[in-house]
């Protein structure tokens, strides 16, 4: 690794721990969708308190997200609007201290009783994780880009996807509200 990549890695954590800049956040963000999708979609990122803000209106169908300056792994997400309410609830939770399967499992019930809308067809997110983002270059250092399909209740039987991880892809919670096709092309 050469040293201005290192003082990246470095630095940025430490920038972003106090106020993320908003154009890293959208430049960074942007980068979990597909080219041809980027300068269309909205953008949320974070706010000097940790809360999360809209600092680009879109005029596509995806929202992506910044990574979360009080995480220390580096990840952002791009998915479709009608995922937003899911995603929010998602979010809600985690600061109200919920993990896992717990949190999961909450908002599987908000939506199963209609408190949180989900959409009944299939719906993408792109989720892109790495070692962090080089502002100077306008690139994630060592992405690794995974797909996920929501199907809401979606079975094995109702798909013929197999619930089984692997080098497929595969069903995640079959049955459950959140149920989604997991796509993870295999790392070099």
């Amino acid at each position: 690794m050469n040293l201005r990549l290192s003082l990246v890695l470095i630095v940025a954590p430490a920038i972003c721990a106090g106020a993320p800049d908003a154009a890293v956040q959208v430049a960074s963000s942007v980068q979990a969708a597909p080219e041809a999708l980027r300068a269309g979609a909205s953008v949320l990122g974070y706010d000097e308190s940790g809360g999360v803000v809209v600092l680009r209106e879109g005029s596509n169908h995806l929202i992506c997200l910044a990574d979360n300056p009080a995480d220390d792994a580096f990840s952002v997400a791009c998915y479709h609007k009608e995922l937003e309410p899911f995603m929010a609830r998602g979010r809600e939770l985690s600061k109200e201290g919920y993990k896992g399967r717990e949190r999961h499992e909450i908002r599987w019930k908000d939506v199963d009783e209609g408190r949180v809308p989900m959409p009944k067809a299939g719906r993408m997110l792109y989720v892109l994780t790495g070692k962090g983002f080089d502002a100077e270059r306008a690139e994630v250092v060592d992405p690794y880009l995974r797909w996920v399909i929501y199907l809401p209740y979606a079975t094995p039987e109702s798909t013929g996807i197999t619930a089984e991880p692997g080098n497929t892809p595969w069903l995640m919670y079959p049955g459950k509200a959140g149920a989604h096709v997991m796509i993870s092309p295999p790392k070099d």
